[in-house]
């Protein structure tokens, strides 16, 4: 029961009964916003031009030591108003950033929910193309992370996103007292806005590409985005685990967007015939029994996802408390 006790008593230091009001949460998190992006364009290592893409190594590099610097400069004045603004102890403060406990059962269990929602996407790419066969290899994982694109993707970019647009952003909207449902929709705009950059860097590497197609590749860009920062926010607030959300970043850059309309064409139909890491597979033309299967599995990971919402996300270490739910 001691643990129990210790627990209920530092989520009270950052509870509404026993915290002051923070103001002016939405300017400090434009600044912060500014502050992961603007780094980017300060530097001729960081600025993409039409010579030099956003991909190229040296860019990558470049801007993950500059971000990195914005998320440890962002964490450390959040903290400072948690505590000094907020009146929070620094151990309350700390788990308002998210970094303790880490939560072990809530990375696993957020982890699994994304898989629910994704079963459609992962039965195509496992199944129909035959990859489950390298997913558990280590020369696969090392594929995947030993380029700098990989890294970007799969590790620096969710966790230094995290770091800013969860760990630093959302608390500064707890501690200004506002509700859980505002915290959910409003926080993860500054997480989209902070995507509408990648416009100028476009035009700048594909000149030849109309205007008003980049635009909409950018709009569309700003409106994923927000979506899975509702999510990630959603279950930030829920687990109350920073890793969990960067987890599940992690997760979505990995799958990408699901298939939402055409035909599951080609993937592995039979005997082998030809070698690819090691693995026998042969790829030709489908059935339409294939397609079927993938959108059937595509809704019913989407009806698994809202069903186990709830249930996944529930951990004792929450930073708010829902006070209603859907049935």
């Amino acid at each position: 029961m001691a643990p129990v006790g210790l627990m209920a008593r530092l989520k009270s230091l950052y509870s509404k009964q026993g915290t002051r009001p923070v103001k002016s949460d939405g300017r400090i998190s434009v600044l912060l916003t500014l502050l992961y992006v603007v780094p980017f364009y300060l530097s001729p290592t960081t600025r993409p031009s039409p010579s030099l893409s956003r991909d190229a190594p040296s860019v990558i590099r470049a801007r993950i030591r500059a971000v990195t610097g914005s998320c440890i400069a962002s964490s450390i004045v959040v903290l400072w108003l948690a505590v000094q603004e907020g009146g929070s102890s620094l151990g309350a403060a700390i788990r308002l950033l998210g970094w303790w406990p880490v939560g072990v059962l809530e990375i696993f269990r957020s982890l699994l929910l994304t898989a629910i929602l994704f079963t459609g996407p992962l039965f195509e790419r496992g199944i129909v193309e035959g990859e489950w066969r390298l997913w558990f290899r280590r020369s696969k994982l090392s594929e995947s992370l030993g380029g700098w694109i990989g890294w970007r993707n799969y590790v620096a970019g969710p966790f230094t996103e995290e770091v800013m647009f969860r760990s630093a952003i959302v608390p500064l909207h707890l501690l200004a007292h506002e509700s859980p449902g505002r915290i959910v929709f409003i926080a993860p705009l500054y997480f989209g806005i902070a995507h509408v950059h990648h416009f100028y860097e476009f035009r700048l590497t594909h000149p030849d590409t109309p205007a008003f197609a980049a635009l909409l590749r950018s709009l569309f860009q700003f409106g994923y985005t927000t979506v899975f920062g509702w999510y990630a926010t959603f279950v930030y607030l829920r687990t109350g685990s920073l890793i969990a959300v960067v987890v599940v970043h992690s997760f979505c850059n990995w799958c990408g967007l699901p298939r939402l309309w055409g035909r599951v064409e080609s993937g592995y139909v039979g005997p082998p015939i030809k070698k690819e890491d090691g693995v026998a597979v042969e790829e030709g033309p489908l059935g339409l029994g294939w397609t079927v299967a993938y959108y059937v599995l595509l809704v019913a990971g989407a009806v698994g996802f809202c069903q186990g919402l709830w249930p996944l996300t529930e951990s004792y270490h929450a930073l708010v408390s829902f006070t209603t739910k859907a049935a």
